[in-house]
């Protein structure tokens, strides 16, 4: 599995809580890295973006050498260069699988993307397997202040898995709008008494690490649910432990 993101020296979020995730769920990770930040895990100073092309020398070297099946992607500079990393891995592997969990602002409240442009994201949807946003991010992504519908609305064109972790009326709940139309919803087996930096990251992650273990769509959602459940209350820190 390949994990392409943001590196975050803290490893609570971006490729490092990623690869860690993808290993706690017996997978095996491989990390790209599209930025570096300036953070631990209650600050956030900054990001230096990576170029394109020194992205996409790390991701050729490792899609020569291995057989991918899955990749998450997370924090990235813009939807064009998204879909420039799309369009190259995907014509190396045309089968791939790809979840985005877009990141517009960091926990600790630094805003990476002000605006997007909705044609553009659009057109990102069509090429991957699914979407990971929490409440924020959809109506980010396409607009409106109904979060459920602006889900709904980006599932015609990839499944939509609508993080609850942000909901005040409802806390933890998540929602998964399939493709084909369908909804379903996840509630956390434990109310979490302390919030983690990066949980984000990990439920995505766990998802996809889940997916790659050949679990039908919904069986991934849950388990991954059920793992980020676990990594939440596994201390009383804003850094989690992660359990396999």
């Amino acid at each position: 599995m390949l994990s392409i993101a943001g590196f975050d020296p803290s490893g609570g979020a971006g490729v490092l809580a990623d690869i860690k995730t993808f290993e706690a769920n017996k997978c095996l990770g491989l990390g790209v890295v599209t930025g570096l930040t300036f953070q631990n895990e209650d600050e956030f100073e900054g990001v230096k973006w990576l170029e394109t092309e020194e992205i996409i020398r790390q991701m050729d070297v490792l899609l020569r050498k291995y057989k991918i099946e899955f990749v998450k992607i997370g924090m990235i500079k813009n939807l064009v260069e998204l879909n420039r990393l799309i369009s190259g891995m995907t014509s190396l592997i045309p089968s791939l699988k790809i979840v985005w969990d877009p990141v517009i602002k960091a926990s600790a409240g630094f805003t990476i993307h002000s605006t997007v442009e909705r044609d553009k994201v659009n057109e990102v949807c069509k090429s991957i397997f699914m979407l990971t946003p929490n409440i924020d991010e959809i109506k980010t992504l396409a607009g409106g202040q109904d979060e459920m519908k602006a889900a709904k609305a980006l599932s015609q064109y990839c499944h939509v898995f609508l993080k609850g972790g942000h909901s005040e009326a409802d806390k933890g709940r998540d929602h998964l709008f399939t493709k084909e139309g369908k909804q379903f919803s996840f509630r956390p087996k434990k109310i979490a008494a302390h919030g983690k930096h990066g949980s984000g990251c990990v439920l995505s992650s766990a998802i996809t690490a889940r997916l790659a273990l050949g679990r039908k769509l919904n069986r991934a959602c849950l388990e991954g649910k059920d793992y980020v459940t676990r990594f939440l209350n596994s201390n009383k820190t804003l850094l989690g432990f992660h359990h396999v």
